[in-house]
């Protein structure tokens, strides 16, 4: 899910939907309006899930999608080789994730650990662990 909004009003730190991927943007820059045009901004961004760096420009008042974050708590249930299995505290539903690739943040993972994880347009990835 996501929701439309004017690139003029987002900025670094921001999330933004670019070529069907969820992104967080590190660089924001705006250039003055020309003699025949209107103000562009050029928006560099990270993926959430992939971690690749993708780039656009666009005229200001440009409607952008921005994508809905879930932010919700989880426990882990178990570790397999390339998933982790994890149980919403909320509503106790079980599904598996992929191994987040820090090497912090998979090394404190083991069975009984509280999440918070980021469900971003059906796909889930886990952010951090609460202690």
């Amino acid at each position: 899910m996501s929701k439309p909004m004017e690139l003029g009003a987002l900025k670094v730190g921001s999330y933004v939907i670019v070529d069907d991927e969820p992104c967080r943007i590190v660089n924001y820059t705006k250039s003055k309006p020309g003699k025949h045009g209107s103000a562009k901004a050029r928006v560099v961004a990270i993926g959430v899930f992939d971690g690749a760096k993708r780039s656009f420009v666009k005229p200001v008042s440009a409607q952008v999608e921005v994508p809905l974050i879930e932010k919700r708590v989880g426990q882990v249930i178990s570790l397999l080789p390339s998933s982790v299995q994890v149980m919403d505290l909320e509503t106790y539903e079980m599904f598996e994730t992929p191994i987040p690739e820090e090497k912090e943040l998979k090394s404190k993972l083991a069975s009984g650990v509280e999440i918070e994880y980021w469900r971003i347009r059906s796909k889930i990835k886990i952010m951090r662990t609460k202690s």
